[in-house]
Formats: structure tokens, sequence, C-alpha cells
């Protein structure tokens, strides 16, 4: 899940076509022109790009450049569609590193370790977002905005009457879910339905449980398929999800309710005017956007939340998410210019004010954040171990959007057992 929708490849085919036409002759393919505009499309929230437009759009004018930023529909698959027209803008902001990974084997990507400060960009970044735009070594996606998922929400007000506290490790999640249970309580909101891509918040357990469990590398290892879904990392990963969703007691509504109740609504009850209902709720940080009115108008005061712990306390702790790798496609002096600037720190001061924008630098000053709840929400992504994307948004589609979400829905609902769950996923990855 990236920020407040679900964005895959294979979708809205339509729009892009249709994006496509409009969009005829906007681009440029002249590699190395110089004609003092630069060019940028991306798909991203409008008032995150607003924010960031006006930021960069006035650190340009100050070098004589003039940037001209358009937001399209699915740029996932629009860039492909113009690389093949040889019609492209000059930066593109790509949701995906697979996308990114495909326009360099395309060769119409620029590589970016000359163009910025990689000493400083190293020093100031979260660990692990300038690896997951590079390619062959070398780094062709800068992110430039970030999401963050494995966030887990409570209600603050009744949370810290009970006196609960965060847990340091698994295994104190899983005595804290016994406590609020012991406490005649019910633990955990869950809900995997979301229409047509009903499953994911399900896939985004996994993702988050399988990264404490294995790391960085094991995580990325699983995503490429290099490790299997039948493995013990993943089973490990199974085995804690079972214990927390499906144990009597642990879910409002039980097992049976989870495949059929709206991701967007699942955490509602936590806001009950008697009392929560459920006590936690899972999910990435776009989630408070689907609060009732009274919770969105309030955050600071009425919502709390701690990133899903590492497995051991104090030990490797990554934390899943997503975000907008910036990608150059022309290596004009103007595009370069335009991607030092865009690198910069401060490039999303504005837009961390008025939107769901969260930096990817570490050394961001949080003051830019409009509440507590976001700064809370950076501040997980900050002191991770390594930030990683989106597991399933990284695979084939087959895969992600397609047997990792139906095969773990009919696993939850009850309809297959684990075994056949991780073998229908693995034979469903394509040959090559």
């Amino acid at each position: 899940m990236r920020s407040n929708v679900r964005i895959r490849t294979s979708a809205i085919a339509a729009a892009a076509v249709a994006a496509t036409a409009a969009l005829a002759g906007c681009g440029s393919s002249d590699s190395g022109k110089d004609d003092k505009s630069v060019t940028i499309w991306s798909s991203i929230d409008q008032p995150v790009q607003d924010g960031l437009n006006k930021v960069l759009t006035e650190k340009a004018k100050a070098e004589g450049i003039t940037i001209k930023w358009q937001k399209v529909e699915n740029i996932n698959q629009l860039i492909m569609q113009k690389i093949q027209a040889n019609d492209t803008p000059d930066i593109a902001l790509i949701p995906q590193p697979g996308v990114v990974a495909d326009i360099v084997k395309r060769g119409k990507a620029y590589p970016l370790d000359d163009v910025l400060d990689m000493t400083a960009l190293k020093a100031s970044m979260t660990p692990g977002t300038l690896e997951a735009g590079t390619v062959n070594g070398k780094l062709y996606g800068f992110l430039t905005s970030m999401n963050v998922k494995g966030l887990v929400f409570y209600n603050k007000e009744a949370w810290d009457k009970a006196g609960y506290k965060a847990p340091a490790s698994i295994d104190e999640l899983n005595a804290l879910t016994e406590q609020i249970k012991a406490d005649g309580r019910t633990p955990w909101c869950m809900g995997i339905e979301s229409d047509t891509a009903t499953g994911w918040p399900a896939t985004d357990w996994f993702e988050e449980l399988i990264s404490k469990y294995v790391g960085a590398d094991g995580y990325n290892s699983w995503v490429k398929h290099e490790t299997p879904f039948d493995s013990d990392g993943v089973r490990q990963a199974a085995a804690e999800f079972e214990k927390l969703m499906f144990t009597d007691g642990n879910v409002l509504g039980g097992r049976k309710a989870i495949a059929s109740t709206n991701f967007g609504t699942a955490g509602n009850p936590m806001f009950d005017k008697a009392g929560p209902k459920c006590w936690m709720y899972n999910q990435g940080s776009f989630i408070t956007g689907f609060f009732p009115d009274d919770i969105k108008n309030d955050l600071d005061n009425k919502v709390g939340l701690f990133g899903l712990p590492p497995a051991t306390a104090g030990g490797d702790n990554p934390v899943v998410g997503g975000g907008d790798l910036a990608v150059m496609l022309d290596n004009s002096a103007s595009t370069k210019t335009a991607m030092k600037l865009l690198s910069a720190t401060d490039v999303g001061n504005e837009a961390a004010k008025g939107s769901s924008f969260i930096s990817p630098h570490k050394d961001f000053d949080v003051a830019n954040y409009p509440n507590e709840t976001t700064r809370s929400v950076a501040k997980v992504a900050y002191d991770s171990t390594a930030f990683l994307f989106d597991g399933s948004d990284q695979m084939p589609g087959e895969v992600g959007a397609g047997t990792f979400w139906k095969d773990m829905t009919s696993w939850i609902a009850g309809d297959q057992d684990l075994d056949t769950t991780l073998k229908n996923i693995d034979a469903s990855w394509p040959a090559s």
C-alpha cells in the first residue's frame, strides 16, 4: 500500500492509455538538451507534489531553470509506453524499484552517483533508502518521499488509562496481547477486505514479520524468490501471524471475520464512544485518513502508535514501506541541477506541512511535520536498521497482486491450510 491508494503496475490501463494520448509531445527525448527547463512527471498525491514543486521551483529559479511538474495517472505503465515512443519527461518519480530496474535495462536512465553528493547522502538518508533505487551497483532511483508500514495504532486516551506500554520485541508483543485479553478486552482489530484487492493487508503483515525474522538481506532474497515462500523464515512469520490473529479472543469478530472486514474501517472500533472494542491495529501511515472525522481532527490527543517491534529487543529492526524514486531520463546540465536540488534535505519542507509527506532524510527538520503523530511515524523509519520496499509490489504481478493476495485470503478464511497456501504461491512464480 502506498500513500492512501493501492497502485499496481497492471491497474488503470485505460487511464494510462488516455494519459498517453493527452501527453503526446509533452516529454523530452533529447538526451543532452539544455533549454533551461526541466519536465517532471509523478503520480504522487497532489498535496505532496504541490509542496515539493513549490520549493523545487524556487530553488531552480535561482539557477535560471524552469520546472514543469505534471501529475499523471499510473506512471509505472505510462513511462514504459513513453520510453517506447522516445518521448519521456526529464525526470520521473517511480513508485516501484522493479520499474526503475526495467527502465535501466532498456538503457533509458542515467546513473546518479556522479550527479549527487553520495557521501553527504549516505550520512543523511534513512538506511536502505539509497539501496532501494540501486541497480547493478549504481544509483538510478533517488527516494524523494516515503510512506511507512508496520505501525500499530491505538486509542491513546484508553491505552494510557489502562497503563499499556509499547513492546520492545515480538515476545513482548505476544505478552501484551495476552495481557489485554486477560483484562477482558479484545487485543486486535483486523480486516483484509479491499474489493478486488482483498488480501493485501495480510501480505503487509507477512512482509513486516518476515523482515523482522530474517533481516534485510533475507527479506530481499525472499522478494526475488531466491528464497521460496515455503521456507523457514516465511513459516516463522506465518506461525506468529497465526498466534496473533487466529487465537480465540484475539481479534474482533474472530478469525472468520477478518476476510470480510474492510481494511479502511477495521480500526474504527478502537474509538467507540463506549470504549475500545479492539485495542491495536497494524497498518500503514496512510490509515489515519480513514479514521472517524473527530479522531482525524485531533490525532495527537486521540491516536498513539508504535512500530511493530523487532524479533529480539535491541536487535535488527527493518521497517517496510514505499515511496517515490526520482529517475533521471535526460542528462542535460539543467536536469542534473534539478536532481541535485530534488535530493536536498529541505526540499520537503513545504510538502511536510500540509500533506502525508515523510522525508527519507533522517536529518530532516521534524518541526515541519504538522503534528506529533506524523513525527512519531517518521521516527519509526528514522530509527530503523533498514528501510525495505513493499515486497508484493516488487514481485511479478501474478504473484504480488495475484496468488499472494488470493491464497493468503483463503488461508485466513480457513478454506485451505498453510502448506497449500505456500506451495500455491511458489508454483505461481513465473519461470523467468
